[in-house]
């Protein structure tokens, strides 16, 4: 519900708290925010220049996490347990975000994203969680240093509005792909293989304003269908390049591994 997290939210063009009016957040200066029926605000602010995940993308991804095949991330992200906002900033369906709410009885999520099929989901993830129509490369619709907890998970990383937007005592919660992430899909069908200095890069586009508190690889084994296998290869990099329907996949196990890393604000 996007109630319990207005308190947080700030107008995108003049950062003026907002208030819900009927079907829109408004400002004390007049801006005006539709909220879409199926519950999420469009704080976007002017034409966005991708619109993320298609509606397919967004249920086949669904699908796939309603399988269970990446609850050992939702399961890890879930033991910073907290009070007050977590922000899950790349949002997709809200399966992350409610099961980190699970695990928080006081805290209250909000979600961003640019996918509107994603949002819808998000939504309605979980009672306390609020979904709203953000690109996370401009800034964040959020006011100073509110949120508790910032969950970025496989999603763009905006650092300096991370750290404006996150509290002295808040975590930032990173989840990136380990160097042997589906290597039994990206051998077989020449995907996109995972940077090996991958970690070390997104430390550094973060270091100016975070420093690293702790890091974990968790690693396990997937058994996937062929359309599960076809949906994996849809959420990689390569999904830009191929067409995974059109791709000869065969039922499969593949190693899915994560590095989680813990970031507090310099």
């Amino acid at each position: 519900m996007i109630d319990g997290a207005i308190p947080y939210l700030r107008c995108p063009v003049c950062r003026e708290p907002l208030s819900r009016q009927d079907r829109a957040l408004r400002c004390p200066r007049g801006h005006s925010f539709d909220m879409a029926k199926q519950g999420y605000a469009d704080l976007s602010a002017g034409r966005l220049p991708h619109v993320g995940d298609t509606a397919e993308m967004v249920a086949d991804r669904a699908g796939f996490l309603a399988a269970g095949h990446y609850d050992f991330i939702a399961g890890a992200l879930a033991r910073h347990t907290t009070e007050g906002l977590v922000l899950d900033a790349g949002v997709g369906t809200g399966d992350y975000l409610a099961r980190f709410l699970e695990s928080s009885p006081l805290a209250t999520g909000l979600g961003l994203d640019v996918s509107k099929p994603a949002l819808r989901r998000a939504a309605r993830a979980h009672p306390r969680a609020a979904a709203v129509l953000s690109d996370l490369w401009r800034p964040l619709p959020v006011a100073d240093a509110c949120a508790a907890v910032i969950l970025n998970v496989f999603a763009p990383r905006n650092g300096p509005e991370f750290h404006r937007v996150l509290r002295p005592d808040g975590v930032l919660l990173v989840v990136t792909p380990a160097a042997d992430h589906l290597t039994e899909l990206i051998s077989a069908h020449g995907l996109i293989q995972v940077d090996p200095d991958k970690a070390a890069r997104v430390g550094n586009s973060l270091d100016e304003h975070f420093r690293l508190d702790d890091s974990e690889e968790i690693r396990t084994k997937a058994d996937l269908t062929a359309q599960e296998a076809r949906t994996l290869i849809g959420m990689t990099p390569s999904a830009r390049h191929l067409q995974a329907d059109t791709l000869t996949v065969t039922d499969t196990t593949v190693t899915t591994a994560v590095r989680i890393s813990a970031y507090r604000r310099r």
